[in-house]
């Protein structure tokens, strides 16, 4: 439902729009399948920590785990915030969505590579598959929405000057 005064965004911006939101979220479920690999935790944990007790190690872990809920929760707010305010056509948040975008897209080609050329084996990195699945997604998601985003039928979105309450 549109609200009055407020003009709705092109429906490419829209799209883009909740293209970055669903890759916070997929983000966010990778994330989520991370954290749900209680033994790996705790086994870096030891690794890390090797004087620590068993209930040390669990407190840890679970002290980890519901930092990283809040860390992801946190960040697929400032993802929904930043694609509200690209919608609403706010050039600054285009911006940060475009350097988040651009990132993660290149850190995503990196491990494309380092999987595919087995180079991350060869440095005895384990990457697993749903690792990458994960990163595939995202990549393609934020892909279509940088490319939206920047199409010369919605660039008048971010060039029109939107009036400012002056004070007094």
């Amino acid at each position: 439902m549109a609200r009055p005064g407020v003009t709705p965004p092109p429906k490419l911006i829209d799209i883009a729009r909740w293209l970055w939101i669903a890759s916070a979220v997929v983000g966010l479920g990778r994330f989520l399948v991370q954290l749900a690999d209680r033994e790996m935790l705790i086994g870096r944990l030891r690794k890390e920590q090797p004087t620590l007790s068993q209930d040390e190690l669990d407190a840890a872990a679970s002290g980890g785990v519901m930092f990283g809920l809040l860390l992801g929760g946190l960040m697929v707010l400032v993802y929904a915030l930043l694609a509200n305010r690209m919608a609403q056509g706010r050039n600054w948040a285009r911006i940060v969505l475009t350097v988040f975008g651009a990132v993660g897209v290149f850190l995503g080609v990196v491990r494309l590579i380092a999987v595919a050329s087995g180079l991350a084996a060869a440095f005895q990195l384990a990457i697993p598959p749903e690792e990458v699945v994960f990163g595939v997604i995202t990549m393609v998601l934020d892909s279509i929405a940088l490319v939206l985003m920047y199409l010369p039928s919605v660039s008048g979105h971010f060039t029109t000057a939107k009036p400012r309450l002056q004070p007094g």
